[in-house]
């Protein structure tokens, strides 16, 4: 029986929502959104948009370099009021990954033998290989961090022990896309700057779930990515100003040496900056009231955190009365991402179980390589479901039905 009840002026109108995204019409049960979630209309409509009104290389004399020049501030104001940031420290990529390779070697610039790099094995694989990269192409050292296996915790004594005076970056997730752990990100933040490193933050996967801030996380940089939260396929960077002015990545000789500019390689995709303040806008409407763009942010987050986590609840109370099933997100503070697995049934048939029953729970690693290493599932990982804003109690359902979990 569903449990979904009705909203109150502070809650998540879920069934509102739904009627707002068409994939949602073809009727399947949707947790795959830590991969890339659907799309509203009303981002969908930017697009449609933005490509059908005169564009051109942006600029003030012609009215398709006006409207490309009113897109991208657009874009870096969405994105400011998303990320806690300043609207000209917004750097637009391909994606994140491709952002983080770029910065990685634009810092490495000044680091060489005898300077040490720590990644964590919590981390998608985007902020491991780009560091490790960058380090060995001038001959530093990289240092692991672990985490705990057992309760999926990344503590601030996992990075102290790899810390020195020769540490120059520590690169960690905000939150883990593949069990969903939260680490402290704050109180490594005060680590690692207090041992005079920098700071970088994947915040990829926490976006979609958490209010981000930017100067409050004490990250140096930071990346996310807006098809995670209801946007097109896009990276965005942000990090502090004066890093931003001090860095000098490779860039054609006639393009902008402004920041944010020296960072973006090429014409900017218009649409999909279109899309992205839309996506920013859809998720600041969320739940209704007064105030700025930030405002509805936070307002959003929070109904969106107590829904994914009732859901969350759901999913794993059923879970827990199936005989066989291993749940591997265990970490006090995550994401509403829950990791399982089968006994005597591999991810894959798991998988493909669900989905000729309508219900989309992937199976893998999902490039978290080495924290599915860490846990013991090699590089099969296990069947990760993940909740956004357009889940809802009747999926649940069909998830734990099609696992056949008893039912109270």
């Amino acid at each position: 029986m569903s449990s979904e009840t009705g909203p109150t002026p502070d809650t998540l109108d879920v069934q509102a929502v739904r009627a707002c995204f068409p994939a949602l019409k073809a009727g399947t049960a949707r947790f795959d959104a830590p991969g890339g979630t659907q799309m509203p209309q009303p981002v969908i409509d930017a697009v449609t948009e933005a490509l059908t009104r005169p564009l051109a290389n942006r600029g003030v004399l012609t009215e398709g370099g006006r409207n490309a020049e009113a897109i991208v501030a657009g874009a870096r104001g969405a994105l400011a009021d998303l990320l806690g940031s300043e609207a000209d420290t917004v750097v637009f990529g391909r994606s994140a990954t491709q952002l983080v390779y770029d910065l990685a070697r634009t810092l490495a610039k000044e680091w060489g033998p005898g300077d040490e790099v720590v990644v964590s094995r919590l981390d998608h694989d985007s902020n491991i290989r780009p560091w490790i990269q960058a380090a060995e192409s001038v001959g530093a050292t990289v240092r692991w961090a672990d985490f705990d296996p057992a309760t999926g915790e990344l503590g601030t004594g996992d990075i102290e022990a790899v810390l020195s005076r020769r540490t120059r970056l520590v690169a960690v997730t905000a939150a883990s896309n593949l069990i969903g752990t939260r680490p402290d990100i704050p109180a490594l933040a005060a680590l690692v700057h207090g041992a005079g490193a920098l700071f970088h933050v994947d915040a990829v996967h926490y976006a979609s779930h958490a209010t981000l801030d930017l100067t409050a996380l004490g990250a140096d940089t930071l990346v996310c990515s807006p098809y995670k939260f209801l946007g097109p396929h896009l990276g965005v960077l942000t990090g502090r100003r004066e890093l931003l002015e001090s860095l000098r990545p490779d860039k054609l000789l006639p393009s902008s040496d402004a920041v944010p500019e020296r960072f973006e390689l090429g014409t900017l995709p218009y649409e999909l900056l279109a899309g992205a303040t839309a996506a920013v806008d859809f998720l600041a409407g969320l739940v209704p009231g007064a105030g700025s763009r930030r405002e509805g942010l936070g307002r959003a987050f929070t109904a969106l955190a107590s829904h994914e986590d009732r859901l969350r609840g759901r999913i794993e109370e059923g879970l827990a009365a199936l005989d066989g099933i291993t749940v591997h997100s265990r970490a006090a503070r995550r994401t509403p991402t829950t990791l399982f697995t089968v006994a005597g049934r591999t991810p894959g048939d798991v998988s493909r179980h669900l989905a000729e029953r309508g219900v989309d729970a992937p199976a893998g690693s999902f490039y978290a390589l080495e924290a599915s290493r860490r846990l013991g599932l090699g590089d099969e990982g296990g069947v990760r479901v993940g909740l956004a804003p357009y889940t809802c109690d009747d999926d649940v359902d069909r998830l734990l039905n099609a696992l056949d979990v008893p039912r109270g």
